[in-house]
């Protein structure tokens, strides 16, 4: 046989196994948070600026080839300030989030596995915890233990705790029957593995997308309390700090607060439609 024939033989073969290209919008917002990761670990890579220098006569500039997105009140750059405050607003959204799905696996564990007795108890937990908004329950502990960025992280993440956790919670109840756990309990394997290895891992795949898109939650809450004045401290470049800066001269330098809010929201879109291309590929609803 030629090697003709064979290119047209297995050509079927190969191309069932190339993996489809996301749409446009999943490439766009894939790109975007490469480029914040990429910010967030080497930000000199897009400017050399200081985004601490002061330099009072260039105060109040407006976005220029100069300055691409203008300088504050105190002739700050504007893009430098937001390049390097990509790192600590995405700190705190995935440590946030991380703290958030550790308090959730714990509780949804201890209410899916624990008995009838726990069960209640932890859905009376988490009864209580929403009955205060989320947002209101991360103010009242940073009201409580004072501002910064470890409370901030902290207050956050117990905010987005009790939706996690009356997933998991779901979840485990759903998986703990399931008949590869029946089967894993009859040979005989301790219940630690069984919960590491066939457990956990199937009730927290749904979840995925949740959490993806949990990341851009937990920065927007995290800027609104920074807007509050509850966050990290000025002048760290911080994004939300940045809006609380901004906003006592909105009427007159406009890019003082477009440009930060402009980044918050892009990268809230952009961990969303990450989230719902994530689950087309789990689901397999993809063309």
């Amino acid at each position: 046989m030629s090697d003709l024939t064979l290119d047209r033989a297995y050509a079927p073969l190969r191309r069932q196994r190339r993996l489809p290209l996301p749409p446009l919008g999943a490439s766009l917002a894939l790109l975007f948070l490469a480029a914040l990761v990429l910010a967030a670990l080497l930000p000199q890579l897009f400017t050399r600026l200081d985004p601490l220098a002061i330099v009072p006569r260039e105060a109040f500039q407006p976005p220029s080839w100069a300055h691409w997105l203008g300088t504050d009140q105190s002739g700050r750059d504007i893009f430098a300030r937001i390049v390097h405050g990509t790192r600590q607003s995405l700190f705190i959204g995935l440590a946030a989030t991380a703290l958030s799905m550790t308090i959730a696996i714990t509780l949804g564990l201890l209410g899916g596995l624990g008995g009838a007795r726990l069960d209640r108890g932890v859905g009376w937990l988490l009864e209580v915890l929403f009955a205060f908004p989320s947002l209101v329950l991360a103010l009242l502990f940073v009201a409580v233990f004072g501002s910064g960025i470890g409370p901030l992280i902290i207050a956050t993440g117990l905010g987005g705790a009790p939706g996690y956790a009356r997933m998991v919670r779901g979840q485990v109840l759903a998986v703990r029957n399931a008949g590869y756990i029946e089967a894993a309990r009859a040979l005989g394997h301790p219940t630690s593995r069984i919960v590491l290895r066939q457990l956990l891992p199937n009730a927290m795949r749904p979840l995925v997308v949740t959490l993806t898109m949990g990341v851009g939650q937990a920065i927007v809450w995290a800027s609104a309390l920074s807007f509050l004045g509850l966050g990290a401290r000025p002048p760290a470049p911080e994004w939300g700090t940045m809006l609380s800066m901004g906003r006592d001269f909105i009427a007159n330098a406009w890019w003082l607060t477009f440009f930060p809010g402009l980044f918050i929201v892009l990268t809230t879109l952009s961990t969303t439609v990450t989230g719902r291309y994530i689950q087309q590929r789990l689901e397999g609803r993809l063309p």
